[in-house]
């Protein structure tokens, strides 16, 4: 079970923008920082994906580990996509997501 968040706010952010526009325009570099680090099937999910996302909004992702994903490897996706796209952003595996959300985040999250 891994999980991560990072605010924005610590990497003075002052050009708000809706984490939903910073996606469609880095969504190919999210891509590679994931692969970099050694997850797959990347997803968003949330307010990002339902489309009422504001600029105060994170960003929640939801990755697949590997047997090779460490907790570093998604403390890092989730910093390096926070400093990309100046939003705070959440990385959460399957096995993090609440049992209450988790069905339904699994079913609902689209890929990036």
């Amino acid at each position: 079970m891994f999980t991560s968040r990072y605010n924005a706010a610590n990497n003075n952010r002052n050009d708000a923008m809706r984490p939903s526009i910073a996606l469609q325009t880095h969504r190919e570099a999210i891509r590679e920082i994931a692969l970099r680090h050694r997850v797959l099937n990347v997803r968003v999910f949330g307010s990002v994906l339902h489309g009422n996302d504001t600029d105060d909004s994170d960003l929640d992702l939801l990755v697949e580990p590997t047997s090779e994903t460490t907790l570093m490897d998604i403390a890092r996706i989730q910093v390096e996509v926070a400093k990309l796209l100046k939003v705070s952003v959440d990385v959460l595996t399957p096995n993090a997501l609440p049992d209450k959300f988790r069905a339904q985040v699994m079913t609902e999250a689209i890929a990036v």
